[in-house]
């Protein structure tokens, strides 16, 4: 069995990523691990460049900078890197997504469980999406819980905005794969990077996402009800990366909420009373 870990990164520096954590995080278990680089404006090449291991390859591309329909270049980015790997099983490590230590062991055993199940087609993992700082997570039907971040390489599949995979049979109507839920997370950290760095990362992907000016936005503007204190361990590789902090991230308490906060506010109520996730599923859970 050949485990292929993949990702496509610009401006990685620039824009606050964790990316070399988060490569560094999986690299005991894959076999290989290939960066689609795109045109940067910082030293992400050199920092990828300075872990120094040769599970890793490097590709270049470029961006089709006009195409700013629903994310297609970040599909188009991903299946690049996808379509570079050559293994059985293709890890998805998005650059500021990162594994912890005491699951790697986990995630490589159910890799060679379901090698050759072939009603298993992916395999989705828990989230949690930390906000604000390393104290906090959030817990909404508005993000996602868990996602599919790997598949077998004899799927026919594509990713129509990067986020997330389509199988295709037949040239006929595509659909989310088949998955098995496992028991292990992944770290999400995209929201604990500074304000500034959040903001100059919409203005620099917003384009690609049909938004040429897109307001900034404020980590205090949430409704506090769905911001849950972390009391676990984070990644090794995430201590010196992460800032400090004491308490839970405290919003504004005078944030009046949306109508999208109130419909979550419910749907969590509704999840509460009958033991329901209803945020988003982009897979067919295989029990």
């Amino acid at each position: 069995m050949k485990i292929s870990a993949f990702t496509f990164i610009r401006n990685g520096q620039m824009l606050g990523y964790p990316f070399v954590e988060s490569i560094k995080s999986v690299l005991p278990i894959v076999d290989e691990f290939i960066v689609n680089i795109g045109p940067s404006e910082d030293n992400t090449e050199d920092l990828i460049k300075k872990i120094d291991n040769k599970k890793i390859k490097i590709i270049k591309s470029s961006w089709a900078e006009k195409m700013n329909d629903k994310g297609f270049v970040y599909g188009h980015q991903k299946m690049i890197a996808q379509f570079n790997c050559s293994g059985d099983w293709l890890f998805y490590v998005e650059g500021d997504e990162v594994y912890h230590e005491k699951d790697i062991k986990k995630i490589k055993s159910v890799f060679n469980k379901y090698k050759n199940d072939k009603n298993v087609e992916a395999l989705a993992f828990n989230y949690f999406h930390f906000y604000g700082n390393k104290n906090s997570y959030l817990n909404s039907p508005g993000w996602y819980r868990t996602e599919v971040r790997a598949i077998k390489s004899n799927i026919r599949t594509y990713a129509p905005d990067g986020l997330f995979w389509v199988v295709l049979d037949k040239n006929k109507k595509g659909r989310y794969p088949k998955a098995k839920l496992i028991d292990a997370y992944c770290y999400h950290y995209g929201w604990v990077r500074t304000e500034e760095q959040m903001n100059m990362r919409r203005q620099k992907v917003g384009p690609y996402w049909g938004n040429n000016s897109p307001e900034d936005i404020s980590y205090l503007n949430i409704d506090q009800k769905i911001i849950k204190q972390y009391t676990g361990t984070h990644p090794l590789v995430m201590v010196d990366w992460l800032r400090k902090a004491k308490d839970i991230f405290t919003a504004d308490p005078n944030y009046k909420l949306t109508r999208r906060d109130r419909r979550h506010r419910i749907l969590l109520k509704i999840e509460k009373f009958f033991s329901l996730d209803l945020s988003k599923k982009h897979y067919k859970l295989i029990k």
